[in-house]
């Protein structure tokens, strides 16, 4: 295993994730804004994210200064997320949230590219889950950080924690040494061509493959259904409570549910080469409109945090997953990180829908009718990827190096 990525993985954590769900308690409950307001303020950084997903997908493609892009990434969100901490003005809140929405936009596909440039197709799988397994462990380190924070210091102790993991994140990308990555293979090609050139670029690349386009419009229904799932459980947990506890609740919850996601990961590392990448996928899509139906039916905080659990099953697949059947599908095509940026920008939208409209649909209705519009775009969802959705695992090549217990 590559350790300076996993470290980088490892503290993606907690920058990639940015304030998350936690934002809308701290906006809820210090600031007095309304679902409406909330559901924009979350909304507009997944825009901002589709507006420089596929662009950014582009960048890293060509760049060779991939550990640059990252490190400047890194100090972007850092800022930004202190500064909400320190003003409570809502058009700065907006622009700080746009900044970090733009940034995050080219981290996956920066780290995916260094991850490919590095280590190469045949041990891409095996690397990919332990990056997920590490992304997910910084989760639960940074969400018990965030409870103690906030229980013991202050609820602003979780915007703090952002940029103390960036630091982290950019001393691990300092010690990958710029010669390891070879930039053709970062970009999926096997060779430099003419042919390369005249490919389509941006979201036009989707159209030139069936199998691009199904798998694109899957991912945007699934995290349509998913995304504002953890928000809306952080809100009806502490719509009774105090800032500190809802936070607190909240952590509990991401615990809980990326716990599950390493094992996922590790599993998914020793499966997606020999079960294929279908039947893992659907059971992610599966896991949704169960979910959303559990959260309808209780108000327990104890059950709720429990219920959140399977999130870490169906993000546990989603995540490695979604980077295999990228790879399968641009595989010497050089269009790995772009074809990555295209999806992530209608990955982008899913989740900007998500939020704006289940916080509508809360301030109109209530929390369980927003549980229940969620789980029914998860179950469309899931019908588009059974019936239309085949398989992408070329069993006829030699499989990758399959993941090991051992992380490190």
């Amino acid at each position: 295993m590559h350790k300076p990525l996993l470290g980088i993985n490892f503290f993606l954590g907690d920058v990639g994730a940015g304030l998350g769900p936690y934002l809308a308690i701290y906006l809820m409950s210090i600031l007095q804004w309304d679902p409406g307001k909330i559901g924009v303020a979350l909304a507009i950084t997944s825009i901002a994210t589709v507006i420089m997903q596929t662009p950014a997908g582009g960048f890293v493609d060509t760049t060779h200064r991939k550990r640059l892009l990252l490190i400047a990434c890194a100090v972007i969100i850092a800022l930004s997320t202190v500064t909400i901490a320190l003003n409570n003005t809502p058009w700065i809140i907006y622009l700080c949230q746009v900044l970090i929405g733009a940034a995050a936009a080219f981290l996956g596909p920066t780290i995916a590219g260094i991850t490919l440039g590095i280590v190469g197709s045949r041990r891409f799988t095996r690397q990919t889950s332990a990056n997920q397994a590490w992304n997910h462990g910084g989760n639960v380190f940074a969400a018990i950080i965030s409870a103690v924070l906030a229980l013991w210091v202050s609820a602003l102790g979780v915007f703090w924690l952002v940029a103390i993991m960036a630091v982290g994140l950019i001393i691990c990308t300092l010690l990958i040494d710029p010669r390891e990555i070879n930039h053709e293979r970062a970009r999926g090609a096997i060779a430099q061509s003419q042919e390369e050139n005249k490919q389509p670029s941006g979201l036009k690349v989707l159209l030139h493959d069936r199998r691009l386009m199904i798998f694109a419009f899957s991912i945007l229904l699934f995290h349509f259904a998913n995304a504002a799932m953890l928000p809306l459980v952080s809100q009806k947990l502490s719509s009774g409570s105090n800032a500190e506890q809802g936070i607190a609740f909240t952590s509990a919850c991401i615990i809980t549910a990326q716990f599950v996601m390493i094992f996922m990961a590790i599993f998914c590392g020793r499966k997606a080469d020999t079960w294929g990448r279908k039947p893992l996928f659907l059971i992610a899509f599966a896991i949704l409109p169960i979910r959303a139906i559990l959260f309808s039916l209780t108000d327990t905080s104890v059950y709720l945090v429990m219920i959140q659990a399977l999130d870490g099953v169906a993000n546990g697949i989603f995540g490695v997953l979604f980077l295999l059947i990228v790879a399968d599908l641009t595989k010497g095509s050089g269009r790995f990180n772009i074809v990555q940026g295209a999806l992530a920008t209608l990955l982008g939208i899913g989740v900007s829908l998500s939020n704006l409209i289940a916080e509508q649909i809360v301030e109109i209705s209530n929390f369980d009718t927003g549980f229940l519009f969620l789980g029914a775009v998860g179950l469309v969802g899931l019908f588009v990827f059974a019936v239309f959705m085949p398989e992408t695992l070329d069993k006829t090549t030699e499989p990758n190096v399959s993941v090991e217990t051992e992380l490190s």
